[in-house]
């Protein structure tokens, strides 16, 4: 079963600390205290993983909200799937991934995330890269 992985809680916790900063230094809001309550304790337990069904409700809205702003799919509209390829040298996934991706949930999804990023064999993390990025990347030229 997919959870939680430290890299994905870091960017949560952090995504929550710009958005949420401190008032006055020292407290943290809530959603960051919940995220971090989890995060210590993977670190504690030299964990890199945690099983969802671990997060309590506060952990878990704070951790869908982050998710929400994250590209859903790796797609960089190069499929090689549909010319028999296994696992598409576009994106990484391989058939199957793609076929379920709309029906994988956040935490499926974000499995296969981390593996394609490890991997890093796609398309998208090499020649085609410039597709991959988001507008926000991209330089304006005036």
């Amino acid at each position: 079963m997919p959870g939680l992985h430290i890299q994905d809680l870091e960017a949560a916790i952090n995504w929550w600390r710009e958005r949420r900063p401190s008032q006055d230094g020292l407290i943290a809001c809530d959603e960051v205290l919940a995220l971090a309550e989890i995060y210590a304790d993977m670190v504690y337990r030299r964990h890199t993983h945690l099983p969802q069904t671990r997060l309590k409700p506060t952990a878990l809205s704070a951790w869908l909200a982050w998710y929400a702003t994250t590209p859903d799919a790796p797609c960089i509209a190069i499929c090689s799937t549909t010319q028999g390829d296994a696992v598409c040298k576009g994106c990484g996934r391989s058939f199957d991934e793609i076929q379920d991706w709309t029906v994988m949930d956040p935490f499926e999804k974000r499995a296969v995330w981390h593996r394609i990023i490890h991997e890093q064999t796609a398309w998208r993390f090499n020649r085609y890269a410039e597709r991959a990025r988001s507008p926000s990347q991209d330089e304006v030229v005036a």
